[in-house]
């Protein structure tokens, strides 16, 4: 108990520092999750529209899962070297996986009654994504992305053995800032995913169309998505209730 005390002490001593590796650390993880958006929500969300591409989207998620970050980081050494960009690249790579899959599934699952029901009002493919598909998969696809932020906030940790800034650099280095240091640095952690988390489910809840709110609510992959392709499993925790 001593320890956690001193862990306190060590916030209040040191809120300074705390903020300012704080801003490192969402910075950084910041970075990852633009660029994970950039490729993963354009690419899944078209597959699914398509209904095609499930190998893509199953092999693409199942290998970044596969890949363990602080590897990545190592390989990134030799050709990137130290600092921001090595262990972004990393983080892309952890968060692009449950990001793909759910803007795979979230439109790939969407009601096919409705899109009849769209089609047969005479809406192009264009305003069928527009006016149908995409508000529709908007839940499921912000709880990827809910997954896929709180994974990537906790793992920037590994930021510091790469020079990367953040957090982490309290936490590896308890010969400066002593035991309290790292519990205080690993407490802050946890309190800012879980801070991240519920942010975006606030906004999850806001861009969820109002029928959709009465419905229980979305905790991964929608089983209409589950088995459209059963090959594509639930992404775990992707929306704590």
């Amino acid at each position: 108990m001593k320890d956690f005390r001193d862990a306190f002490t060590f916030m209040a001593d040191h809120a300074g520092l705390l903020w300012s590796k704080t801003v490192e650390h969402l910075a950084l993880s910041g970075a990852a999750i633009g660029v994970a958006l950039a490729i993963a929500v354009p690419l899944g969300m078209w597959l699914g529209h398509l209904h095609r591409g499930s190998f893509i989207a199953i092999n693409v998620a199942n290998v970044g899962r596969a890949l363990p970050s602080l590897a990545m980081i190592s390989i990134g050494l030799a050709i990137l070297g130290l600092g921001f960009a090595n262990v972004m690249v990393a983080l892309v790579v952890l968060a692009v996986p449950p990001i793909l899959t759910n803007a795979y599934v979230s439109v790939a699952g969407v009601d096919t009654e409705a899109v009849a029901a769209a089609r047969g009002m005479g809406m192009r493919p264009r305003q069928l994504f527009r006016s149908v598909e995409f508000p529709l998969a908007l839940p499921l696809l912000f709880a990827g992305i809910r997954t896929a932020s709180v994974y990537v906030v906790a793992t920037a940790t590994l930021a510091a053995i790469a020079g990367g800034g953040g957090l982490g650099e309290i936490i590896v280095n308890q010969a400066s800032y002593g035991l309290s240091g790292v519990i205080a640095a690993s407490m802050w952690v946890a309190a800012l995913a879980l801070l991240v988390d519920l942010s975006l489910g606030g906004v999850q809840q806001l861009l969820t169309p109002r029928g959709l709110r009465r419905q229980a609510p979305v905790v991964g992959p929608a089983d209409r998505g589950t088995r459209h392709d059963p090959r594509l499993q639930t992404v775990p925790g992707a929306a704590p209730q």
